[in-house]
């Protein structure tokens, strides 16, 4: 029997990790302790990252290990950072969280209509394992694809390669889920969770085509490339817009 998979992204899709309030705090205060003028450590991160998903570096932009470490080493400090370890150590309820109430109840309803589950995160395996465990998701998921075990990162559809039937990919981002799904042949469907309530009465069958939707995939579209578009472009448009996980089960029956 052949797999049908239905794939998600994780962050911001799915769940939400301690990076942004948690491990790049404690960072910061590890490297000013040693040196009280690096104040902007975490955008200098956050810059070099930017910096390599322009080069296209799409793995190495998610290597915060690497990343961080460079910056210490560049800086002369005598300072060794484990971000896998500060990550784990952070792995507790309020600093991780599942991003509705729910979920694992969707995704065990989509396992029994017959859909194989996995994930494609651009985030490294050693970093999502421990969030991904601590919030009890891992059980769900037939495959975890991750960069540094792949060699691929999305936007480049090479990440739906270790997969057979694609029949859904799903993800908040236009320029990372939405597109290389497309171009994939998969169904990809945009999660806004920020949708106005007026948007949401909206049949599912035609949110795509309102042009209320389309003006804010437009928008988020031009935050993600850093480009004023003027036009979406034909693989940006999502086969479907849902604004709770839930509705998936209105899609895939």
């Amino acid at each position: 029997m052949v797999n049908r998979w239905i794939t998600f992204d994780l962050d911001g899709t799915i769940m939400q990790n301690p990076f942004i309030d948690y491990v790049f705090p404690e960072i910061r205060n590890a490297i000013c302790e040693e040196n009280r003028n690096l104040t902007n450590c975490v955008e200098s991160f956050v810059a070099e990252h930017r910096n390599r998903l322009n080069q296209r570096q799409y793995v190495e932009a998610y290597d915060w290990e690497e990343i961080i470490t460079s910056y210490t080493q560049l800086h002369e400090l005598n300072l060794l950072i484990n971000v896998e370890e500060i990550v784990k150590k952070n792995c507790v309820p309020g600093a991780i969280y599942l991003l509705e109430e729910g979920i694992l109840e969707v995704l065990q309803e989509l396992k029994l209509r017959g859909y194989t589950l996995g994930v494609i995160t651009n985030g490294y395996s050693k970093f999502q394992m421990p969030v991904m465990n601590a919030l009890g998701l891992t059980p769900y998921f037939d495959r975890i694809i991750t960069p540094d075990i792949i060699g691929y990162a999305k936007p480049d559809e090479g990440v739906f390669m270790e997969l057979g039937e694609v029949v859904a990919h799903i993800g908040d981002r236009i320029d990372h889920d939405i597109i290389p799904a497309n171009t994939w042949g998969a169904k990809a469907i945009w999660i806004n969770r920020s949708l106005p309530e007026q948007l949401k009465s909206i049949k599912l069958e035609l949110r795509t085509r309102h042009e209320g939707i389309l003006e804010i995939i437009l928008a988020k579209l031009s935050r993600e490339s850093q480009v004023n578009l003027r036009a979406i472009p034909r693989e940006a448009i999502p086969y479907s817009v849902i604004y709770k996980l839930e509705e998936l089960l209105d899609i895939f029956l």
